[in-house]
């Protein structure tokens, strides 16, 4: 509404003319300077541009949460068959872990070998 200032002047200056012509008034030129909206137009057209902001944010959220699926997707592709990029990984995990200034470190290890190692070394021991 705003930016068709001079659209809506236009429009003004027919409707003038046809009320004015038959006194033999020419109405030459309509200038609208300033539009003043309700004010619960303003909060609805502000409300209105919140909501597209608040869309397109999570249009792009999704976007990037969908291409770092197929990043991650590719990657455990390409270090499923390869046991050393699995072993490296760890090992980068596990220094990323350390180099932290925690007061508890979670190692994962793979529960086959532990059963294994309580089957060999503790009797009462359960998994």
């Amino acid at each position: 509404m705003l930016s068709e200032r001079d659209a809506i002047a236009n429009i003004t200056e027919k409707v003038l003319d046809e009320g004015t012509v038959p006194w033999g008034v020419k109405v030459e030129r309509v200038e609208i300077k300033d539009i003043r909206l309700p004010h619960q137009l303003t909060r609805s057209m502000a409300a209105e541009a919140e909501a597209v902001r608040r869309a397109r944010a999570a249009i792009i959220h999704a976007e990037g949460e969908k291409n770092a699926s197929r990043w991650m997707s590719e990657a455990a592709e390409i270090i499923n068959g390869n046991t050393i990029s699995v072993q490296l990984r760890y090992l980068q995990t596990l220094h990323q872990v350390a180099s932290q200034r925690n007061n508890t470190i979670v190692i994962p290890y793979p529960i086959e070998v532990a059963r294994s190692l309580v089957k060999k070394y503790g009797r009462n021991i359960r998994c």
